[in-house]
């Protein structure tokens, strides 16, 4: 069987696609899967390293605050339309699999009036601008929340889930400690509880500010903090990290700073809070891990879906919102409240695990090759 897989531009479209591609490969070993991205995007370097083929088209989003500009941007849809015809006639899939992002549009678009059968992944609560243009191309429709019938049509809709990265559910506390002592010099105990603040890449500005406004309050806290900044804050918070304690001589810091967290697994399994933007990858993970969360959803996401994604948990008493807009003052306090009361903790977990859909990407590998079959 051969199955092409398009979308990308960000991690919350790309890793599903490779989780979908890893059960896709584990149930038929001898498949075919060829990647279609958008050139540019980091789909064009994370398939490789997930140990996959892609094809870049030359496609981008339109440009809503300069519409002048959206002539090159028809023409490049163009191009990919024209690209992506002459894949799908060379490689021939059995399937095509779209999970959102330009590229998917196009591809998709094509195959789907090339004769071959369409399975949508979306993975938010609010349905993304592409996965909403192809709903009447798609035979399935895999869906993570519960009310798509307000974006698809109900009788193509398929409760999956999110596929999440492998391997997040392996490692324990000990092991945890040891790396995080030894890797970053600090001296984490099993005996005080963890804060985990995952910020992403350009999602994370707020809520770095708001740990940088608040450093004093964690620090003097008995708790041990996490805190990964993404690449374009890391100066700027390890800075403001080293003059607080430069300037009070604080010597056993138990706060980590980081552009990124390597051992993801580890500090999941160590963390008994997590701070977090309310992407569909992330609201996945933590709801896989049973882990209690403060959830601040990203105001520049398309229409708010990040708030969408947040609500379905918050509504069902399975995670704590706070707005961006509140954030630097009310985010910190939230989190230090929440974490030294371990009754409404296990209430948080209790909850959050109930809404788990794991084994989501075999799901969703399961319904592709019925598609595949009956084609």
């Amino acid at each position: 069987m051969k199955y092409l897989i398009s979308g990308g531009g960000t991690g919350g479209h790309i890793f599903p696609a490779v989780s979908i591609a890893n059960a896709l490969r584990e149930a038929d070993p001898s498949c075919d899967i060829l990647f279609v991205g958008a050139l540019g995007r980091m789909e064009m370097e994370r398939v490789p390293q997930a140990g996959y083929p892609i094809v870049g088209l030359p496609i981008r989003g339109f440009d809503r605050k300069r519409p002048w500009r959206n002539v090159r941007v028809v023409i490049d849809l163009l191009r990919s339309m024209c690209q992506a015809r002459k894949i799908i006639r060379n490689f021939r899939p059995d399937v095509g699999i779209g999970v959102g992002g330009y590229a998917s549009g196009a591809a998709m678009k094509v195959a789907a009036k090339m004769g071959v059968p369409i399975l949508l992944q979306e993975q938010n609560g609010f349905a993304g601008i592409t996965n909403k243009l192809l709903k009447d191309d798609a035979l399935k429709i895999c869906v993570a929340y519960e009310g798509m019938e307000r974006f698809f049509p109900k009788e193509k809709i398929i409760l999956t889930g999110n596929p999440v990265r492998q391997n997040l559910t392996t490692g324990t506390k000990e092991e945890a400690i040891r790396y995080f002592n030894e890797v970053f010099g600090v001296n984490f105990t099993t005996d005080n509880k963890t804060l985990l603040i995952i910020g992403g890449s350009l999602g994370a500005r707020t809520i770095n500010e708001s740990i940088i406004l608040h450093l004093p309050e964690l620090i003097k806290s008995d708790i041990q903090v996490i805190w990964q900044t993404g690449k374009n804050y890391f100066t700027a918070c390890k800075t403001a990290l080293n003059e607080y304690t430069s300037e009070f001589n604080i010597q056993d810091s138990k706060l980590i700073v980081t552009d990124f967290v390597s051992q993801m697994p580890l500090a999941y399994a160590l963390a008994d809070l997590v701070i977090s933007r309310a992407g569909a990858s992330s609201i996945s993970e933590v709801c896989l891990l049973g882990k209690a969360s403060i959830l601040v959803p990203s105001p520049n996401v398309a229409e708010d879906h990040q708030t969408h994604n947040a609500m379905a948990l918050v509504s069902k008493q399975a995670a704590v919102l706070v707005k961006d807009k509140d954030a630097q003052e009310t985010l910190i306090s939230t989190a230090l409240s929440l974490i030294s009361n371990e009754k409404q903790l296990q209430v948080l977990r209790q909850n959050i695990r109930a809404l788990a859909l794991p084994d989501s990407a075999r799901l969703i590998a399961k319904e592709v090759m019925l598609l595949a079959n009956k084609q």
